[in-house]
């Protein structure tokens, strides 16, 4: 759990692999990891003084070797506590967004594990450029039309950190990666292997783009909501054919993402759930 989150209080892991049993038997397990070198555990600085677990670089080097890992990289940063501390806000906030979907789903009986939330995937676009979103998640909803797949979204938590101008950038990213086709050097493509995009090697359907806005009020939700409403505007057909969609991390909590409270950014005014949200691009 550690090597796929990256980080986590005691209580987020227990919300994941043992929700059932008391809370002491989950506080246990990294005790023991500890002991044998594969955890640690820092305190941040921050009020209340909250203990978070991390791999250490042993750690890593274990996990990275189990066929569930297979093919994801996990970051150096990941055992580094000082980068840990760094990164805690807003990598806490990511994995809470991951217990909601995880904890929502199992709720409905929905098809979900917690190995379906998949932290910063690399996704290259181009000039040694890449999209990296926060998680990629295929939790919660039935399967996806004719094709068998589940709803996929990218998602990305926004802690009020960056102008709402630079979030509202990261559209122009996502538009870039869903028509990035590479060029393979000295080979053309042909009728029978023509190019086409970068993420059609991995996804049967371009995944949903999701926004969750934390640690800014009403005013500074609807600020963000209406910057990227704005960009949105300069990306022709993106926004429609892909559904990109924006929730405060409150409601998500209160009410659960597989609830009416997305809000498309095209048209803020309407609410729908993720997974309902359907793709017009073929």
């Amino acid at each position: 759990m550690l090597a796929q989150y990256r980080m986590a209080t005691s209580e987020q892991m227990h919300r994941v692999i043992a929700p059932s049993v008391r809370i002491e038997q989950t506080r246990r397990r990294p005790a023991r990891l500890r002991v044998e070198g594969l955890v640690d555990r820092i305190t941040l600085p921050q009020a209340g003084r909250t203990r978070v677990w991390i791999l250490t670089a042993y750690g890593v080097q274990l996990a990275s070797e189990w066929p569930e890992l297979h093919g994801r990289r996990l970051s150096r940063t990941v055992s580094d506590p000082t980068a840990v501390r760094l990164k805690a806000g807003h990598t806490l906030t990511v994995t809470e967004t991951a217990l909601v979907f995880l904890e929502d789903a199992r709720s409905r009986g929905d098809v979900c594990e917690p190995m379906d939330w998949i932290p910063e995937v690399r996704h290259p676009i181009g000039s040694g450029k890449a999209v990296i979103p926060d998680a990629s998640c295929t939790t919660g909803g039935p399967v996806d039309g004719d094709n068998g797949s589940m709803p996929r979204a990218f998602v990305e938590v926004d802690r009020a950190t960056m102008g709402p101008e630079r979030l509202a950038a990261k559209l122009t990213a996502y538009e870039r990666l869903h028509r990035y086709v590479p060029v393979v050097p000295r080979r053309r493509p042909t009728l029978q292997e023509p190019a086409v995009e970068e993420w059609r090697r991995r996804y049967p359907l371009f995944p949903r783009l999701l926004f969750v806005l934390d640690g800014t009020g009403p005013a500074g939700v609807e600020n963000r909501i209406s910057a990227l409403r704005a960009g949105s505007g300069l990306l022709a057909r993106f926004p429609y054919d892909v559904p990109v969609l924006v929730v405060p991390l409150a409601d998500l909590v209160q009410h659960g993402p597989s609830a009416p409270v997305w809000r498309p950014v095209h048209d803020p005014g309407q609410r729908v759930r993720w997974t309902e949200s359907g793709h017009r691009q073929t």
